[in-house]
């Protein structure tokens, strides 16, 4: 088989690949990221590369121009290795692992919220696991009774327990931890719900350690998110975090959302590839923890993970294929306690994995995690409870009822969909103010560094200040009578040139065209709907709402009064939004620190009532609705209805531009 040399930039990477072999396959065997959001499949346009040197089969679509292919530029997943090759892979086509430390980022503007009752809660300390030292009396020929029996009989006496089970890792190891310990070792139970009845648990030796062991008592918690994976290390004998780290999702190569993910587990060896590589990314974070929190593995008996559905079962190399299409079915919606020894997580040998119940095929353990943490089910008033993304899923309830449902937004509020989309990473647009009287951008990006793109909080913004500033019809057209400069015909259509090519750190202008703002108008439309249609479920209107509360990180970026605008979120008072963060991660946490919390987190799966949008005719009427600036029923919109007629007309009128 002949070969040819692949050189990657500005990794400065070079590998010897078969010939024909295709550029974003290359990549990823090398471990170089190049973004690719549809999975290699050709229709996102996000994995453009620059043939700098040598040749190549393939790569020209419609996402790439005329003009740019003359430059070199190609899109990987289409392009095959003739020659060998020196490819950049541009800016906006990478991973910048940077804006993961949130240290170097702007924070959040929003009014964060942690619940009173989250508060309370954190300080319940009863662990999933639990360290007990004991002394064991040392056997004679009066008393020779097996090394377990005495253990077990030492446990029953010093701390009340019995019917406890036992680990055979655990009596492996039995006979020389308590003689090396002198009589003395220290005993991690791991307290199991899983088959107990409501409201009990059952004890279970999961390893005797020499010694007294118990202030060296530690537990992960993980959010295994869809593009990032997070987690903290917790002090069990102090009840507080010590460590924090996260990750991009190793998976993102093989597609950025979880229904590309799915289509590559059903084939071939696709599942075991993508169950490896979540794996090997939680390895990485987990080696992060240890080393900031200076803590040995062996200290470590315990991992809880919140995830979504499809995402849980990835992680546990279970069967997706049932979880994409009618009826809906997981394999499982609560897993049992899983040695992390048999998924590949370089955890000690007894160490065991808990996974937050999951409620239905696209509301999962990350939602339960997060109504876990906001404390919604605990209390008296009307509460919804968002998490912004590909797959949006909604909670509306209070300690009385909840409801739940998922709505496919698709991948507008991370950048997908949009021609010049990115993460919310180094360079990309989060923010713009345009000027009413000429039209002109001033804009903002992360890290202050020149513009690459724009991220999902900034396609909010953009669109919003577009309809302020009257550039913008209500049906997501430009209006093209007036002489906005910045206003041009594009292939797509009209398009707002948001900054010129000098003034980028991409090679060519920074745009956003009108099929980047009706993908982004069905995105808002189906979780604007989804919010009506669970309001609705329950005989509530938006009007009867306390609160709405705003989780993930990318919410906590979101400007209300914006978002408010644009149509995504009710018309309701600033003063009833707020946001929680990372709620999955938070959730996690407190479940792995409190028995009681984890018995919290399952009755809250049980409560929960889903709702199959999909296949919901009232939701399909809402949605169809939603598809305008803000929404067809404007009186639903009474503030944003009186801000524009302050400002002149339905919408105000762009002064110096259109009209």
């Amino acid at each position: 088989m002949q070969e040819v040399n692949l050189t990657l930039l500005p990794d400065n990477m070079t590998v010897a690949v078969p010939k024909g072999e295709n550029l974003l396959r290359a990549a990823h065997a090398a471990g170089v990221h190049i973004n690719s959001s549809c999975g290699g499949q050709g229709t996102c346009g996000k994995c453009r590369v620059l043939v700098k040197k040598g040749s190549v089969i393939g790569g020209k679509t419609e996402k790439v121009s005329d003009a740019d292919y003359a430059k070199g530029y190609r899109l990987a997943c289409l392009s095959h290795a003739e020659t060998s090759l020196e490819v950049e892979i541009p800016p906006e086509s990478r991973l910048h692992r940077g804006v993961l430390d949130a240290s170097k980022v702007k924070r959040p503007t929003g009014r964060l919220a942690m619940p009173r009752e989250t508060e309370a809660m954190a300080g319940i300390h009863h662990p999933v696991i639990e360290k007990k030292v004991i002394i064991i009396d040392a056997p004679d020929l009066e008393d020779n009774a097996s090394d377990l029996s005495r253990t077990l009989r030492a446990l029953k006496k010093q701390h009340n327990l019995e019917d406890v089970s036992v680990d055979y890792q655990a009596i492996r190891g039995l006979s020389a931890a308590i003689r090396d310990g002198g009589w003395k070792a220290t005993a991690a139970i791991l307290y199991t719900r899983f088959g107990s009845k409501p409201g009990s648990s059952h004890p279970r030796i999961i390893s005797i350690e020499a010694g007294d062991t118990s202030a060296r008592h530690h537990s992960i918690a993980i959010d295994v998110g869809t593009t990032t994976v997070c987690g903290e290390l917790i002090d069990l004998a102090r009840g507080e975090t010590i460590a924090e780290a996260s990750d991009y999702n190793g998976q993102i190569k093989y597609g950025e959302d979880v229904i590309s993910r799915m289509v590559f587990a059903g084939k071939g060896d696709g599942l075991s590839i993508l169950q490896k590589t979540v794996v090997d990314t939680m390895n990485g974070v987990i080696a992060e923890l240890l080393r900031k929190g200076n803590v040995i593995r062996n200290d470590v008996p315990h991992l809880t993970i919140a995830a979504n559905t499809a995402m849980t079962h990835l992680l546990l190399g279970l069967d997706t294929r049932h979880i994409r299409s009618a009826p809906y079915t997981p394999v499982v919606n609560q897993m049992p306690p899983v040695r992390t020894s048999e998924l590949g997580l370089d955890l000690p040998g007894h160490a065991y994995l808990y996974a937050m119940p999951m409620i239905s095929s696209y509301v999962g353990g990350d939602i339960v995690a997060g109504v876990l943490a906001s404390g919604l089910h605990r209390r008296d008033r009307n509460t919804l409870f968002i998490d912004i993304g590909t797959n949006g899923e909604i909670v509306v309830g209070n300690r009385e009822w909840l409801v739940t449902a998922s709505c496919s937004a698709g991948p507008a509020f991370e950048g997908g969909g949009i021609r010049h989309g990115m993460r919310a990473t180094f360079g990309a647009i989060e923010e713009v103010r345009i000027d009413p009287e000429t039209c002109e951008p001033v804009v903002f990006t992360i890290g202050e560094e020149k513009p690459k793109g724009v991220c999902g909080s900034g396609i909010i913004n953009i669109v919003a200040e577009f309809l302020e500033t009257g550039l913008l019809e209500p049906n997501g057209k430009f209006r093209t009578d007036g002489k906005a400069a910045r206003l041009r015909r594009g292939s797509d259509g009209m398009e707002y040139v948001l900054v010129t090519a000098d003034r980028s750190g991409i090679d060519g202008d920074i745009v956003i065209t009108e099929v980047d703002i009706d993908n982004f108008m069905r995105a808002k439309g189906a979780m604007y709907a989804g919010y009506q249609t669970l309001l609705e479920s329950v005989g509530l209107s938006h009007n009867d709402l306390d609160e709405v509360i705003i989780a993930g990180a990318f919410g906590s970026y979101v400007d209300i009064e914006k978002s408010i605008v644009t149509g995504l979120f009710p018309d309701l008072p600033v003063e009833r939004f707020s946001f929680i963060g990372n709620s999955s991660l938070q959730g996690a946490r407190l479940a792995t620190m409190s028995r009681e919390l984890l018995a919290e987190a399952e009755e809250i799966a049980a409560r929960m009532t889903n709702f199959e949008l999909s296949e919901n005719k009232s939701f399909m009427d809402h949605y169809v609705a939603s598809l305008f600036f803000p929404h067809t029923e404007i009186r639903n919109f009474p503030t944003v209805m009186e801000k524009f007629r302050n400002i002149g007309g339905t919408y105000g009128p762009a002064r110096g531009g259109a009209r």
